[in-house]
């Protein structure tokens, strides 16, 4: 198999494996009444200054179009999980603040998330984790 081809199977190979990864995370979520992407938006909320941050980072950093995170925090919002709020230096850049709700269901979620993580890579040990991981790095 020429390098073409290999990396040609290669994407096919971590799409379908991403496919299967997503699905393996998610499911386990619901039991929160929140989805994978409602996860990454909250944990990536509770990682920022003031757990605060701009609409467009958010959006940035969990790999969605800005409309996209805006359909995504509107469900949030209603339930309580997050809240806009207004930038005081510019009104047109609309900010968004993890909730004491939100990070109350961050902190349950997270622990259903690191047991579904174990079960995916149980059988890897910590050498291959690493090495794994700095190949993903890679990319």
């Amino acid at each position: 198999m020429n390098i073409k081809t290999q990396q040609t199977e290669l994407a096919f190979s971590l799409v379908k494996l991403n496919t299967r990864i997503l699905k393996r995370l998610d499911s386990p979520l619901s039991l929160h009444g929140i989805n994978l992407s409602e996860f990454m938006v909250l944990r990536n909320l509770s990682q920022a200054p003031n757990q605060t941050t701009k609409r467009i980072e958010l959006a940035e950093s969990v790999g969605l179009t800005a409309s996209g995170v805006t359909r995504l925090l509107l469900p949030m919002e209603k339930i309580g999980l997050v809240q806009k709020q207004k930038n005081p230096r510019d009104a047109r850049v609309s900010l968004v603040r993890l909730t004491t709700a939100g990070q109350g269901i961050l902190d349950d979620a997270t622990n259903t998330f690191e047991l579904s993580s174990a079960n995916l890579f149980e059988s890897f040990g910590s050498a291959e984790l690493s090495d794994l991981l700095g190949l993903i790095n890679k990319l």
